[in-house]
């Protein structure tokens, strides 16, 4: 195969996406899928050896020290996730949201809003959120299409609202800041869990038929102390995301003190079990591992790419066709739309980049404005079928049919695309913030 023309772009896009869906519809793991990828791009295109290439990318992209901060962020979710603060948080939020067009079912969107600032996974900010809410909601009558529509959307939230995984995982691979990344989804994810509060409040006046139980009015003294229950963890958000804004802390750093923040407050509140915390541990190790290694595959698929010529040449085809970055944007978004509907959101980000970051530097794209795009895309491929992660998580814990969660979960989804249009439209949602700070200092 190292015969062929240098410039045969077609072929080896062709053998790399058959080696691709071939390992990925046998079930292999995706890293080790992306690594298979990359070696025979090896072999069959360049005169390179494979196994050495593999075994300097592999170590390289794993001992990065970025990339300590996602293993830490990932157990700090797992710490609130498993001990009471994420109950007392949602306590602490339903007396203040009850009075709201809708009711409680704004609890889903802020409770998302409020667990994604100190987790960062989507699937961890579901599943807690979903917990506390589903059977509460149920109890008051509030209609199941809403209640499964409006947390599959707002778990999405945990992707972009700092510390966002996927942001880690975007800035590692595009080499550009994970504070600045984590300043410039603050704005935009306040505006999409407000359209998505918008959402409800139109539902709520639309379906005034759609009765359900209203909370009994209690006094502004009451919701006071109910509040008290936010405190823990307002503070455990103000040390993450402050010590990073203030300058104190890099993102690393910031997520050593979330760990020991999220310890201490368990420990006080005496939640913190010998058997929670083994189980937090685990459980981060595990999902850590699992990103550790769909990160190495594409580092080495990176590298098979670059030896290739593949991102160069797409790169080429792109600036001679003269689209603009509106129409690039556009194709990009259907792009990831249709990836994502087979790709879970870190995968479907660490896959694409080598060959779609050229084109975006080309196009003269932001790239901290990109990596705010992708979120949103990929935002929508954690609630499309037929591997929508979102689905599946709210199925196991609804046992509702795939194709009724993937209906109510719809709106959300066109939502989504709207908040596309919005950043195209007005960029300094995203970058306004991390430019503000980075001056000021």
């Amino acid at each position: 195969m190292t015969g062929f023309d240098n410039d045969a772009v077609g072929l080896k896009i062709g053998v790399f996406l058959f080696v691709l869906f071939f390992l990925l519809g046998s079930g292999l793991w995706v890293g080790l899928a992306l690594m298979g990828v990359a070696y025979i791009g090896m072999i069959g295109f360049t005169p390179r050896n494979p196994g050495t290439s593999m075994s300097i990318t592999v170590w390289t992209s794993a001992s990065s020290w970025t990339l300590t901060s996602l293993p830490l962020f990932i157990w700090m979710g797992e710490i609130l996730y498993r001990t009471r603060l994420s109950e007392d948080m949602f306590r602490g939020l339903a007396p203040w949201l009850s009075r709201f067009p809708g009711g409680l079912l704004h609890s889903n969107v802020v409770g998302c809003t409020v667990f994604a600032a100190v987790s960062g996974s989507s699937a961890a900010t579901l599943t807690t959120v979903g917990k506390m809410s589903i059977p509460e909601l149920r109890k008051r009558g509030y209609p199941e299409f809403m209640i499964i529509g409006t947390l599959a959307g707002a778990a999405t939230l945990g992707l972009m609202i700092p510390p966002s995984l996927t942001l880690i995982v975007y800035g590692v691979t595009v080499k550009e800041s994970i504070t600045a990344l984590f300043m410039a989804g603050v704005i935009p994810g306040m505006v999409l869990a407000a359209m998505f509060m918008g959402y409800i409040a139109l539902w709520s006046y639309v379906f005034r038929r759609d009765k359900y139980a209203e909370e009994p009015k209690i006094s502004f003294i009451d919701k006071l102390r109910s509040s008290t229950l936010l405190i823990p963890v307002i503070l455990l958000i103000l040390v993450v995301i402050g010590s990073m804004y203030a300058g104190i802390a890099t993102a690393t750093e910031a997520a050593a003190f979330g760990v020991i923040g999220a310890l201490i407050l368990a420990t006080v509140q005496g939640s913190l079990t010998w058997e929670a915390f083994l189980q937090s541990l685990f459980g981060a190790t595990r999902t850590s591992a699992m990103i550790a290694l769909i990160l190495m595959g594409a580092a080495f698929l990176t590298l098979a790419m670059g030896f290739t010529g593949v991102p160069r040449a797409l790169a080429g085809m792109i600036a001679a066709m003269e689209l603009s970055p509106v129409a690039l944007i556009a194709a990009l978004t259907v792009f990831y739309i249709i990836i994502g509907m087979f790709l879970d959101g870190i995968s479907a980000v660490v896959l694409t980049m080598a060959i779609i970051e050229p084109m975006v530097r080309a196009a003269g794209i932001d790239l901290i404005w990109f990596g705010i795009f992708v979120v949103v895309v990929v935002e929508m491929a954690q609630i499309t079928p037929p591997v929508g992660f979102n689905l599946f998580v709210l199925q196991g814990m609804t046992k509702h049919d795939m194709s009724y969660i993937a209906k109510t979960a719809a709106p959300m989804f066109l939502i989504m695309v709207l908040m596309v249009a919005i950043l195209v439209v007005f960029p300094g949602l995203a970058t306004w913030l991390p430019e503000t700070v980075a001056a000021s200092r």
